[in-house]
């Protein structure tokens, strides 16, 4: 009797498990206008020339050579849109401020590896795209509000170029779900989404393990190629089918050894060779 009660507990428990990490199974997003590309990481980069990360001339020489583009957009502190990755400014623009704390006019002071570009916003960096290549947009917010996602979602309805969006945040993606299901979404995840010595190591574990995708339902996963072996993110791709984004690819052999892995590659340090 107490080894049938323990089976119906793991099996009970294996099913729990198998239930919130379910993405979108019905109604499939089409990923067609996304095919076709590799995704440059940040733009086609170079931070020891004028084209530095999430910087307009790294979105402009990504168009030129025709591949995607990831960027990172969050919000300055008078709720404007801009384009940067961290959440300080010291290794990139060599500053001990944080980005949330400082207005639009004031990030415009700072330039970006000590090259000519500027901090961009996304309006900026969507004109600069121009619909010319799709664009992945990660969502950066730590809060549990909706400003973010309603900031970006008023600018995305006027651009009619192809993009998506992605986020390490569930909340970004259930707000999506919610309010514009008909866009596609990602969530981000990998071995650690918070450094060590952030802790946050429950949720951490919770995150790694997209244990809130029965909520909000992704229609692809962006996970860190190292961690690809995980059992959540196999279980989403390879049981599941999920539709799935392969971060961040460095070189040819990094690229070829996880082609059969991920759909969608993201890349970056290198230039690949245009997809046949």
């Amino acid at each position: 009797m107490t080894i049938l009660l323990i089976a119906i507990i793991l099996a009970s428990i294996l099913s729990l498990y198998f239930v919130m990490v379910t993405p979108k199974l019905f109604n499939k997003a089409d990923f067609e206008k996304l095919n076709g590309y590799y995704y440059a990481h940040r733009g086609l980069f170079d931070n020891g020339g004028n084209a530095p990360e999430n910087s307009l001339n790294a979105f402009k020489r990504a168009v030129e050579y025709g591949y995607g583009i990831e960027l990172d957009v969050q919000l300055s502190r008078d709720s404007q849109l801009v384009i940067f990755h961290d959440w300080d400014l010291k290794r990139v623009c060599g500053a001990e401020k944080k980005l949330e704390h400082l207005t639009l006019n004031r990030l415009k002071q700072y330039t970006l590896f000590q090259s000519d570009q500027k901090i961009p916003t996304l309006q900026e960096a969507l004109k600069a795209i121009d619909g010319k290549v799709p664009v992945i947009i990660e969502l950066k917010t730590r809060n549990l509000t909706d400003e973010l996602c309603v900031t970006v979602s008023k600018l995305l309805d006027q651009y009619n170029g192809t993009y998506c969006i992605e986020s390490f945040n569930p909340c970004c993606l259930k707000w999506y779900r919610n309010n514009k299901p008909h866009v596609i979404r990602g969530q981000l995840s990998g071995r650690e989404v918070f450094k060590k010595d952030e802790g946050y190591r429950f949720l951490n574990c919770i995150l790694k393990n997209m244990l809130f995708n029965f909520m909000t339902k992704p229609d692809f996963i962006a996970y860190d190629k190292k961690g690809k072996k995980a059992l959540s993110f196999r279980i989403c791709s390879k049981f599941y089918g999920a539709k799935t984004f392969g971060w961040t690819i460095r070189n040819n052999d990094e690229l070829d050894d996880n082609k059969i892995d991920f759909d969608y590659i993201i890349f970056d340090s290198f230039k690949p060779n245009m997809i046949k």
